[in-house]
């Protein structure tokens, strides 16, 4: 598989791009109704100060006299509560909208990546994927609940302060709207700059990401191989890249929003020189010029807002994107819709319709190359396996003994010809159904965050515990559960990291039995368990497999001579394939190969009698 190259997203401000959102944005409607008409009345609110101070100073302080005093009073207390409970309001739902779709964009992008196929996650980092579903799904939810809303206000309050502005004296008013113009010609200057460095940021941001979870996961690795001097060397170099394309982007929205500061103080500072003339000439009375002043230094703060929030806008659509993006990724294997009609899908399965499976597998006429490659693997494969068959895929490491397990499981799907299970092609089934059949114990298994019990009740969630201690008693995982202080409830921690490899293999293959699959994969699923162990479970295999068809990859051969098939790899192709006894006298490749091996076996075990 190639190495994971994120794509680079370079399109300016596209309101398409935003519409991606509308689907998340609906259930909460009413609410953004509610605060959008909030944040008008807030702005009317607003307007109407400076016309409060305009009437006290012409009625009251020109006039010397308070009468009408206390009914001014009053309205004037009237609007201050209603301007605080429409901001108690506000914010309240605002964060309500912020913590509900941040949610939803999260619970979106974690149901869309357990519809992924396997093959996304080869190529796709872990701190990619944690950028887009934590960091990006925040940006996104905050400029919805605030920024975005903000804008109603700002908009509201600037048409509403030039509408007043211009009711009042409409010469002064249109010194004041000659900066709108200039303030857009500086917003189209700087949103593509500023679009560009934020994309840049967020693409470190994953990559930084990245590097944690690999710092972390590999910490013993790090340690043991003595590179955390290599280890700090990048990421440091990620985090000086970040550090410059941050300082980079905010020095652009530093120079941005003065130059927008700069330019409403003009336009005030002609304002106050025309006006303070108007009022010696007695053309205008100072309780407007004062409302005017007010408006003209207060719509300093809307302007800047919105210069403030265009470029949130313009840095937030980066985040989009790579969240759209995500849940734009289809499945490389999906099934056709009348599959999913019948069947069902992963997160609303109709077991009801689901047939029982034999376990009879056959290629017919199979061939095969992977989506990012050129040539075929296999070409025109043709192979029966009755149910019940113990299949040995063997080869030296990196042969590609996985490939048929993988055809067979449909990780991958044939590029040409058919696999058919139990004589039916198994595209006009669901994967659900497959894979539910199937028991996969890995070289290096999974354990999740949990007890062993629960480990190995993920096999079958219903299973009781008394089937779920057989199941581990099959495997002699109960070996491994004895010497635990806790027993079945103790903690295996994060990813099984408090069991060794081995032992984690073995709750691993409990859990595989627990499921009473049809199918079994052993992915050299013994080749981490040391050599009384192994002895323990090989009967158990034995059993275990008698009646269900099962793929053995295989690292020591000598734990395949008893499969009914041995299918032999060597770059990437099949070989050979026989019984273990056929291949030995044919002198062939696996002949060399199990000799080579069994001479390897013989000189350690001499090593080790030393």
């Amino acid at each position: 598989m190639p190495a994971f190259e994120e794509k680079e997203y370079t399109q300016s401000f596209d309101p398409k791009i935003w519409k991606s959102l509308f689907p998340f944005l609906k259930p909460y409607r009413g609410m953004l109704l509610f605060i959008v008409l909030l944040n008008v009345l807030s702005a009317f609110i607003d307007i109407s100060w400076p016309l409060f101070q305009r009437y006290a100073i012409d009625r009251f302080i020109e006039a010397g006299t308070t009468e009408g005093m206390g009914a001014f009073i009053a309205a004037y207390v009237v609007l201050l509560i209603a301007q605080t409970m429409i901001v108690i309001l506000f914010t309240r739902r605002s964060m309500t909208v912020e913590m509900r779709l941040g949610r939803d964009l999260k619970r979106a992008c974690f149901v869309h990546l357990q519809t992924l196929s396997f093959s996304y996650y080869n190529v796709t980092p872990v701190g990619y994927l944690l950028a887009r579903v934590m960091s990006d799904t925040n940006r996104i939810a905050g400029l919805v609940a605030w920024s975005l809303i903000d804008v109603m206000w700002a908009l509201c309050y600037v048409v509403g302060v030039f509408i007043a502005m211009l009711s009042l004296e409409w010469r002064l008013a249109l010194l004041i709207m000659l900066i709108v113009p200039a303030i857009a010609l500086v917003t189209l200057y700087f949103q593509k700059r500023i679009l560009h460095w934020n994309r840049r940021v967020r693409r470190i941001n994953s990559q930084i990401t990245s590097a944690y979870n690999e710092g972390i996961m590999g910490a013993k690795t790090s340690k043991t191989l003595v590179i955390e001097d290599q280890n700090l060397e990048g990421f440091t170099a990620v985090t000086e890249d970040m550090r410059r394309s941050s300082v980079h982007a905010q020095r652009l929205s530093a120079i941005y929003i003065p130059i927008v500061m700069l330019l409403s103080s003009l336009a005030t500072a002609i304002v106050l020189a025309r006006g303070g003339s108007m009022v010696l000439g007695s053309v205008l009375m100072l309780g407007t010029l004062s409302a005017f002043t007010t408006y003209a230094v207060g719509i300093f703060e809307p302007i800047q807002q919105l210069a403030r929030i265009a470029a949130e806008i313009i840095s937030v659509q980066a985040n989009i994107e790579r969240v759209s993006g995500l849940l734009s990724e289809r499945p490389g294997i999906v099934d056709t819709p009348e599959v999913m009609e019948k069947y069902g899908d992963a997160f609303h399965p109709k077991r009801e319709n689901w047939e029982s499976i034999r376990g009879d597998i056959e290629f017919r006429d199979v061939s095969f190359r992977y989506p990012d490659g050129d040539e075929f693997v296999l070409r025109h494969f043709n192979l029966t396996i009755h149910a019940g068959t113990t299949v040995a895929i063997v080869g030296e490491t990196g042969a590609g003994k996985s490939t048929l397990v993988n055809l067979a499981c449909r990780f991958f799907e044939p590029t040409e010809g058919t696999i058919l299970i139990d004589g039916v092609d198994y595209r006009e089934r669901s994967q659900l159904w497959l894979h539910q059949n199937i028991g996969y114990v890995l070289q290096n298994p999974h354990l999740f965050s949990g007890t062993v019990m629960e480990n190995i009740r993920y096999g079958r969630l219903d299973a009781t515990d008394e089937e779920v201690v057989a199941a581990a008693k099959a495997v002699s995982a109960d070996t491994v559960v004895d010497k635990l202080e806790n027993g079945y409830q103790s903690d295996v921690g994060e990813g099984g990291d408090r069991l060794s490899t081995g032992e984690k293999q073995l709750i691993s293959f409990a859990r595989a039995v627990l499921a009473e699959p049809r199918i079994f994969v052993l992915d050299e699923a013994t080749s981490s368990i040391d050599t009384l162990t192994e002895q323990l479970i090989q009967s158990a295999i034995s059993t275990l497999l008698e009646g269900r068809t099962s793929f053995l990859i295989a690292h020591r051969l000598s734990t395949i001579r008893q499969a009914d098939l041995i299918l032999v790899v060597r770059d990437g192709k099949i070989v050979e394939q026989g019984k273990h006894l056929e291949l030995l006298q044919r002198h062939g490749y696996y002949h060399d190969l199990y000799t080579r091996q069994f001479e390897e076996e013989a000189a350690a075990r001499v090593l080790e009698s030393e």
